[in-house]
């Protein structure tokens, strides 16, 4: 009985982590798809509209998701004290669940967010290109590595179960 008992837990445990892998994945496609949503709108209101960068960065942080809410208000709160915004950028984008490639593209963003409006939206567009370009491949990816992070979880588990019995 208490064998059975390990053994579903064993299982158990390998479905959980599957799981928790599933989520964490999600969280950081939610995220890009955020980011790529709220660097399009900086582009046009710094085109369109002029707006000045603190301000930029208070409106871009609402109507985001968590994380990208989260990183544009802690952007501008290190603006806000003073200080500068490559070095807040790339600190703050650090801390974001983003794979390596869009990693990169977003923390070199914050270096090319000074100058004229013209070098501002190039650089943008830029990282909207290098972002977009890594999400549709883990978009294309995603299921083979689903089904290959399935089996790997569930036969661990399963040669954990055999071991044990």
């Amino acid at each position: 009985m208490l064998k059975l008992l390990g053994s579903l837990f064993v299982l158990g445990g390998g479905v959980l982590a599957r799981y928790f892998q599933a989520a964490e994945r999600r969280r950081e496609l939610d995220t890009l798809s955020d980011l790529l949503w709220a660097l399009r709108r900086m582009a046009e209101e710094i085109r369109m509209a002029r707006t000045p960068m603190p301000l930029l960065l208070e409106r871009l942080s609402q109507g985001c998701g968590e994380e990208t809410e989260r990183f544009f208000q802690t952007v501008s709160a290190a603006v806000q004290q003073g200080e500068s915004l490559g070095t807040a950028w790339r600190h703050t984008a650090a801390a974001l669940p983003l794979s390596g490639p869009s990693a990169a593209a977003l923390a070199e963003l914050g270096d090319g967010l000074h100058g004229d409006e013209e070098n501002i939206c190039k650089g943008i567009s830029l990282a909207i290109y290098s972002m977009a370009r890594d999400m549709e491949e883990q978009t294309r990816r995603r299921p083979e590595e689903a089904k290959r992070a399935t089996a790997l979880c569930l036969s661990g588990a399963a040669l954990l179960v055999i071991l044990l019995i």
